[in-house]
């Protein structure tokens, strides 16, 4: 983009979270190219020092806040796209849509910026998710929302979608990477009994879909071979959700697993933890949008078994096919990860789910968006 740009990603926080951090991630890539960064949303986020560090304005207003008060923030938000002549909005999430959409028709048609909307998931089918597939340009994270998008919404012209899937940083999960001799040493410290055990890991948070229920099963039927294994479950339950871990525990005590499985609870060490591992896992029983902990762990070599659906099927069969299961098959599971422990295939040091695809890719939008509103 020759252009100097004015780019308004809107989203309802910048906690922590895959859509906090792809907003990073292009706010960094406009900024390095010379543009300007506006990202709109609630005050106190967790990243907020982050999305300061790399060079974009953080604009505080609550514009994912469910309540009517949240209407009243159409105005300001309005005024800020005139201000700083904003060229494109970008909305991330429904209610920040919503408001940046009602803004932006409030705007004189000459004033108004282009209009670009990104599909992180697949939402409930309704009016209110329909604002998501709105933009003059709508992106979908993986094939599956793209497909997503078109069975659900038959009037959207596939000429509008475009497909930019996350990516992962390659400097910081670099193939070759190994945790330090001091993370090595706290692990032997706390996990020294596990030496000679092939480590299976799920990384994910303790909620009934993400497939804690059979990562414990399929280990369970691997001990019962008499397979050397030992499960890592990584993540935390929401506080609103703890009885679902109680029942994680509960059934590993009920299978006699208790010395076969760990519960690690949430971690700031995910990276670490996917290079110790020997297998990373992915059981899902709702296809995931994309499959991030899918990318990261085979970023760092490490082999990853998963369901064949959804963004993490993409992901394996476009990297690594091996890992590939039958949906909700536990049986195939175990005795793919036998196999692999028994004939390892070494997982490809090149993919395309990088960080720089995705930043390319989004400006090269962003590019024609604009070049479409000076015309």
């Amino acid at each position: 983009m020759s252009t100097r740009l004015t780019v308004a990603q809107l989203l309802p926080q910048m906690d922590v979270g895959g859509v906090e951090r792809g907003t990073i991630q292009i706010a960094e890539a406009l900024v390095a190219a010379g543009h300007r960064a506006l990202v709109v949303s609630a005050g106190g986020g967790r990243l907020l020092p982050e999305l300061a560090a790399c060079g974009a304005e953080h604009v505080p207003l609550a514009i994912g806040e469910k309540h009517l008060k949240t209407l009243a923030l159409i105005g300001p938000l309005r005024k800020l796209l005139r201000e700083a002549r904003v060229d494109v909005v970008h909305a991330r999430s429904r209610l920040p849509a919503w408001i940046g959409w009602r803004a932006l028709r409030s705007l004189p048609a000459h004033e108004r910026p282009a209009w670009l909307t990104t599909v992180h998931g697949p939402y409930s089918v309704n009016r209110y998710s329909r604002i998501m597939v709105s933009g003059e340009r709508v992106i979908a994270i993986s094939d599956f929302i793209r497909d997503y998008v078109l069975r659900n919404y038959p009037t959207v012209d596939p000429a509008v979608l475009r497909v930019i899937p996350r990516g992962v940083d390659r400097a910081s999960h670099a193939y070759d990477f190994e945790p330090d001799a001091a993370w090595r040493a706290r692990w032997q410290a706390e996990h020294g009994h596990l030496h000679g055990r092939a480590l299976l890991i799920l990384p994910a948070r303790l909620t009934r879909w993400k497939g804690q229920l059979d990562f414990i099963e399929v280990v369970a039927t691997l001990r019962r071979q008499g397979r050397a294994v030992h499960g890592l479950i990584a993540g935390a339950a929401h506080p609103r959700k703890q009885a679902f871990e109680g029942e994680l525990r509960a059934h590993v005590a009920a299978l006699g697993l208790e010395d076969d499985i760990s519960f690690l609870g949430q971690r700031g060490d995910l990276r670490e933890l996917l290079a110790n591992s020997d297998i990373a896992c992915s059981l899902t029983t709702e296809p995931e949008a994309f499959g991030r902990t899918t990318i990261e762990a085979l970023s760092v070599g490490t082999p990853v078994v998963g369901y064949d659906y959804g963004g993490t099927g993409e992901i394996l069969r476009a990297v690594y096919p091996a890992g590939l299961v039958p949906v909700g098959d536990k049986s195939a599971t175990a005795a793919r990860i036998a196999a692999l422990l028994d004939a390892p295939v070494a997982v490809p040091r090149e993919h395309p789910y990088t960080v720089e695809a995705l930043q390319q890719a989004t400006l090269a939008v962003y590019a024609e968006l604009a070049a479409r509103r000076q015309r």
